[in-house]
């Protein structure tokens, strides 16, 4: 227990492992903590002696991401800014505990390590979101690169919702056929259907095999991905409307 007396320079651990001093101590609810990155924090003594005195570069997230120094920090509420809500979305569909992650796609996800740190990601974002009306815009990571399972710069972009629900995958719950392909007992046939991303479902027909299942879906599901990539072509990024204008469906997606 640190005493009342000769409290600068006394020195603690905080609750994530890192090592900081007081450098400034006018009274007990004004310090001034240095942590061994360098980072400095005004905070109380009984923060300081409790360990709760975060560092900007502790891994609060997931035991990962960390706030880091920079502009993004200079904000107020910082918490309820999309970009911080994005990017912490973003690392804890990748790393929060299997059983706590009910997202089955995001096994084996990753971020790159630039964007552990908020203040490269929130850079990132500034340089490249936008807004549609009446559209919700999200991070995608695997439209731009085909089975992309690493968040970064490289590889993500900002997709409208409208969009991006064209590329949802249910693997957990298709089996064992390919994309678009169900078998139906009753007709004792492959069933053809395709989602055109706004929870409207295209009857496709019935066939007497699952690869001409697929390939009556696959032709759809291609043709109607250009059709929207048409319909947002002025207002979505250049990278992305190729990305969606080449895109092609193969039976494993």
């Amino acid at each position: 227990m640190i005493t009342m007396t000769n409290r600068i320079g006394s020195k603690n651990v905080n609750k994530y492992g890192t090592i900081m001093e007081i450098i400034k101590y006018d009274d007990a609810r004004n310090i001034v903590v240095k942590f061994e990155n360098g980072d400095e924090i005004h905070t109380t003594f009984h923060h300081f002696n409790s360990g709760d005195v975060k560092s900007l570069y502790d891994k609060t997230i997931c035991g990962i991401g960390y706030l880091g120094v920079g502009r993004h920090c200079d904000h107020k509420n910082i918490f309820s800014q999309n970009q911080y809500r994005i990017w912490k979305g973003m690392i804890e569909r990748c790393y929060k505990h299997y059983h706590e992650n009910r997202n089955y796609v995001y096994n084996k996800c990753s971020v790159c390590d630039d964007w552990l740190n908020f203040q490269n990601f929130a850079d990132w974002y500034d340089e490249n979101y936008y807004e549609i009306p009446d559209n919700q815009i999200c991070l995608d990571k695997d439209i731009l690169i085909k089975g992309n399972k690493i968040y970064s710069p490289e590889t993500c972009c900002f997709v409208p919702q409208n969009i991006n629900k064209l590329f949802t995958k249910t693997d957990k719950n298709r089996g064992k056929y390919p994309i678009g392909v169900t078998w139906e007992k009753k007709a004792n046939a492959f069933r053809s259907q395709c989602n055109n991303g706004s929870k409207k479902q295209y009857f496709l027909g019935y066939y007497n095999s699952e690869e001409k299942a697929f390939n009556v879906y696959k032709k759809f599901k291609e043709k109607l991905i250009k059709e929207i990539a048409d319909e947002y072509k002025n207002k979505i990024p250049k990278i992305l409307y190729e990305a969606l204008y080449t895109y092609e469906v193969e039976m494993t997606d």
